[in-house]
């Protein structure tokens, strides 16, 4: 019974071999791997290059107090938007008042004085004249009438002064912008080495960073004389702000300052970009990278995916006549994309060489396979 089950099995597996062979389905087959190729050639890319850099407002201006006094009122608040004119600070204005007002008597007894320097000096001209009072009367009531305005002079400038002091207990912001830090309170006693606050103008941010000499030595060997500037900045493409968690500012910059020296020490000079502030999303003292974009011309541009990096060295696989692979040590420069790179040796135009799929190319291997069609 059992040698029969059995026989009854085998004969079953064999007509499923055969009714799957007569369905017309294939059984699996081994098959070849063929990498991506490309062949090398030269074109021109973009490459940004990267300075680290800080923002600072156009018109950052330190306010301090120019009378002594305590400070009676804080019209802002920390990081508040303001504009030119408007009331910072009152510090108390008793004191500067009463200077005001005793300087105003003082120029109404001068007018006084003068005045009746002015009738006495007239009434003596006029007494000279017809010989009845010497000549000496005259030139005393002269003197005195001179004397008069004098005073009247200086009283006007005391009044001037005293109106100046009042002024400066109302302290206004002198431009557009944004409040810094304030380290005093409403109470303090200040006085004109006091910091009161910074006001950043923020309408024009500029970037300050440094650039290689050798960058700027590349621009003026293009066409521009070294002692031109103005020639050398506009020169320049507009440059890029990318703050520290990797946002792109989404307004340009240009180059706005170029200094005259370079740096003995670091080689390099310093510079700046202004970037327009309209929505002020900018702020003196925040740190990034300055992002220039300068065109190569003619280089070898291959994928990143190509070069295979061992240890010390970079290795592209190229492809030769019977379809193997061969390693070639390369050198590169990042082009700043993710994707690309630039090969500034071990390949040339006309080079077929192995992208996709490099990493697990082994040294003479097979790579490239024909390409076999299909029975219908």
């Amino acid at each position: 019974m059992r040698r029969k089950n059995a026989l009854i099995g085998v004969i079953m597996i064999g007509t499923s071999v055969c009714g799957l062979t007569s369905c017309g389905i294939d059984m699996p087959k081994e098959t070849k791997t063929s990498y991506e190729t490309m062949t090398v050639e030269k074109k021109d890319i973009e490459v940004p290059i990267k300075f680290s850099a800080k923002m600072k407002g156009q018109t950052d201006v330190t306010i301090t107090p120019q009378v002594s006094g305590q400070l009676m009122q804080i019209c802002v608040s920390e990081g508040q938007q303001v504009k030119k004119g408007q009331t910072l600070f009152i510090i108390d204005q008793r004191n500067a008042r009463l200077e005001l007002e005793a300087a105003e008597a003082n120029l109404a007894a001068a007018l006084a004085s003068e005045n009746s320097a002015k009738l006495e000096y007239e009434s003596n001209k006029n007494l000279f004249e017809k010989n009845i009072v010497s000549r000496y009367m005259l030139d005393n009531s002269e003197n005195s009438y001179k004397q008069a305005q004098a005073t009247v002079t200086q009283s006007r400038a005391q009044v001037n002064r005293a109106k100046v002091n009042l002024s400066f207990c109302t302290i206004t912001a002198p431009v557009t912008g944004l409040i810094g830090e304030i380290p005093v309170r409403t109470g303090d006693q200040v006085s004109p080495g006091s910091q009161l606050t910074m006001v950043s103008g923020n309408t024009q941010m500029d970037a300050e960073f440094s650039v290689a000499e050798s960058l700027i030595e590349d621009m003026v060997s293009a066409g521009a004389k070294a002692s031109d500037k103005a020639k050398i900045m506009a020169s320049m493409p507009d440059v890029t702000f990318v703050m520290k968690n990797g946002t792109k500012y989404q307004h340009k910059g240009r180059f706005s300052s170029l200094t005259g020296m370079v740096n003995a020490t670091t080689g390099t000079i310093a510079c700046k970009a202004t970037f327009p502030n309209p929505e002020g999303q900018l702020f003196s003292g925040i740190q990034g990278t300055v992002v220039i974009p300068f065109n190569e011309e003619g280089v070898i541009v291959v994928p990143q995916v190509a070069v295979v990096k061992l240890q010390d060295k970079q290795l592209v696989y190229k492809v030769k006549a019977d379809s193997t692979a061969t390693a070639v040590d390369v050198t590169t420069q990042d082009v700043g994309n993710g994707e690309d790179c630039i090969v500034t040796s071990g390949l040339n135009v006309g080079d077929k060489i192995v992208t996709v799929g490099a990493n697990n190319v082994q040294e003479g291997q097979k790579v490239l396979f024909p390409k076999v069609k299909s029975d219908k």
